[in-house]
């Protein structure tokens, strides 16, 4: 017999997290691109992060290049979007990145011409997610940022060989506060995420 589902969060009842959304009005567009292998993944946290953020789209697949809503999305920000991907090229996220004379490691791609008002994040493993950036070719003619190096995360349910390796609500969490300048307003979410962890660890016990 098939196990009965929430219908929001599409897990399984016993384990929904819908108890766990927050709602925070997030003035940076996010757009999580979503590789498949993640969607029923129960210790994923883009579930957690798309349904507690007021302006979020989720997209999956590999291959987004002829994705309507991917590229529409490309040409609506045009120079105001960015990659929260930590390519060589990438600069390091911080609040005064477009007054700091910042220069680019290796791509003049990377010149910010405007504060992004979208960011992209590439939801799987380490190596799905290069896959899929090296699928993308529009991922590589917008700026890259990745996040300070002295970041730690608090992904205790997912274990990985990265160091300071950060679940992807985590990272989107502190660069919207960087990019909002706002080290509180993301706080609650952060909260509901060290609950979920606390949640998914609770199966392990029984």
């Amino acid at each position: 017999m098939s196990r009965e589902c929430c219908n929001i969060c599409l897990r399984a009842k016993i384990a929904c997290v819908c108890h766990l959304f927050v709602q925070i009005e997030n003035k940076v567009h996010v757009v999580v691109l979503q590789h498949p292998n993640e969607v029923k993944q129960a210790k994923g946290t883009v579930t957690l992060l798309a349904n507690s953020l007021s302006n979020c789209e989720v997209i999956v697949g590999e291959n987004f290049q002829s994705d309507e809503l991917f590229n529409r999305i490309l040409a609506r920000y045009k120079n105001a979007i960015a990659l929260l991907y930590p390519s060589e090229e990438a600069l390091v996220l911080t609040p005064n990145l477009l007054t700091e004379q910042v220069t680019p490691k290796a791509s003049s791609i990377n010149a910010m011409v405007e504060i992004p008002q979208c960011i992209i994040l590439l939801d799987g493993t380490w190596k799905k997610s290069y896959k899929m950036y090296q699928l993308n070719q529009g991922l590589h003619h917008i700026p890259h940022l990745t996040l300070p190096d002295n970041l730690v995360g608090n992904y205790r349910i997912r274990s990985t060989r990265k160091a300071q390796a950060l679940s992807s609500l985590e990272a989107c969490t502190y660069a919207l506060s960087l990019l909002e300048n706002d080290t509180s307003k993301y706080q609650t979410l952060l909260n509901s995420f060290d609950q979920f962890n606390d949640f998914q660890l609770s199966f392990n016990k029984n």
